[in-house]
């Protein structure tokens, strides 16, 4: 969320700055609901000052034994004008707050501006891709044939979307969060959190995906509760509401999560194998830092995510993306991609950002400097990385011409075997 007062005197540069991200969201009724609010308000404390006045007024005409009934009826009047000023209010301020919550965030300076993801700008690659001497094979065909990937059951069981691993390929996957939660831990200093699976609408609205996302997300409406989309929303709302002492800056969160999305509006895309499922496993790296350490902490944090893959000797590249394929709520972010042999291009495995001070007003997060000056944190996240779509990018990068695929050496103490064979 946006300050109201930057919003009310920089109409012009949000127009722009919603230009440049492509939204569509009409602002205008932003400030014609804020110029009535601020009129309501003015006139509320000028009806309860006099209101005030007069009550004073008539305490003196009482130990003057006067005759208060003028001004007691006046007085009377006025608390029906601040009455009906107050549901006035009590309207406006909602819908105010609900057009508020859709603002995108204000794209840091560095954030290249572009139409498309097209316009995104490759910062590094990183491994070398070299092409096998024999035609490579999807990830999907490469599980099925290994008997451990099968969608087929998992439609029986909760409709697409739903893969069931077996065998070899559900140790493959603990394997994989068991690893990424030791690196992130054991090397780059970030506290483990295990965290709940269903969580709030203030708790999505935290983060930004209520109400701008409803759509995305899975509603348990009996309880009215959300699962959640990325262990994001749960962790960085584990400060909600408190005010966090300087030196304990950085806080630097690891959670595994499985994460549930509807993907509404990916209409087939991408919905063959692990790369766009209804649920899937990840972990999520979050942080919470001074305003002057954002841009240093996102890149540290995004270094943390390459990690994983120069671990696993995958190969990949790092992009930033532009203003158009920037997320709602992020001020700058960066992507990593990781090269798929199978279906020769690159894939997202990793998306870390900074969101400035936008999710901490949502959620009230702030920070208490040595001079006590309060101010809002600001908050990170990034996957550390996506478990199944690291599971597929093994599986094509590491395929052998005998139908067989090699396990990463860093992942063999965890596997306990080094190559995914056809079960006998």
């Amino acid at each position: 969320m946006l300050d109201i007062k930057w919003i009310r005197e920089n109409r012009p540069a949000l127009e722009k700055m919603l230009a440049d991200r492509r939204s569509k969201l009409d602002i205008a009724p932003v400030y014609t609901l804020d110029a009535e609010r601020r009129k309501i308000l003015m006139e509320l404390e000028r009806l309860q000052a006099a209101r005030n006045k007069s009550a004073e007024q008539i305490g003196r005409i009482k130990a003057q034994k006067g005759d208060p009934a003028p001004l007691l009826k006046e007085v009377e009047n006025k608390k029906g004008e601040i009455k009906a000023l107050e549901a006035e209010l009590a309207d406006i301020e909602p819908k105010l707050n609900d057009l508020l919550l859709r603002i995108n965030n204000i794209p840091d300076k560095s954030v290249p501006i572009g139409a498309t993801a097209a316009d995104n700008k490759v910062l590094r690659e990183v491994g070398k891709i070299t092409a096998p001497s024999f035609k490579p094979k999807s990830h999907l065909e490469i599980g099925e044939t290994l008997g451990i990937l099968d969608f087929k059951t998992g439609a029986k069981l909760s409709g697409s979307g739903f893969p069931v691993l077996r065998g070899q390929g559900a140790a493959l996957e603990r394997a994989l969060i068991t690893f990424m939660l030791d690196v992130h831990t054991k090397e780059h200093g970030y506290t483990e959190i295990f965290a709940p699976y269903l969580v709030t609408p203030e708790s999505m609205q935290g983060t930004g995906q209520l109400p701008r996302f409803e759509e995305e997300l899975f509603r348990v409406e009996r309880d009215n509760l959300y699962l959640i989309p990325t262990a994001e929303v749960s962790v960085t709302n584990l400060h909600r509401d408190e005010i966090l002492d300087e030196k304990e800056l950085p806080k630097k969160y690891v959670c595994y999560s499985a994460c549930f999305r509807r993907e509404a509006g990916s209409y087939g895309q991408d919905t063959k194998g692990l790369i766009r499922n209804h649920q899937f496993n990840k972990v999520e790296l979050v942080q919470f830092v001074k305003p002057e350490d954002s841009l240093e902490a996102l890149e540290l944090l995004t270094a943390s995510a390459e990690k994983i893959l120069y671990k696993l000797k995958l190969p990949y590249r790092v992009v930033t993306l532009c203003t158009a394929d920037l997320g709602f709520a992020s001020a700058k972010t960066y992507d990593i991609e990781v090269w798929m042999p199978g279906e020769k291009q690159w894939r997202e495995i990793s998306s870390c950002s900074t969101f400035t001070d936008f999710q901490a007003r949502r959620m009230n997060i702030k920070f208490k400097r040595a001079d006590g000056k309060k101010e809002f944190v600001h908050t990170l996240n990034g996957s550390g990385v996506a478990i199944g779509r690291t599971f597929a990018a093994i599986l094509e990068n590491f395929q052998q011409a005998d139908g067989t695929v090699l396990i990463p050496d860093v992942l063999r103490p965890y596997t306990g075997f080094d190559r995914l064979t056809s079960p006998k």
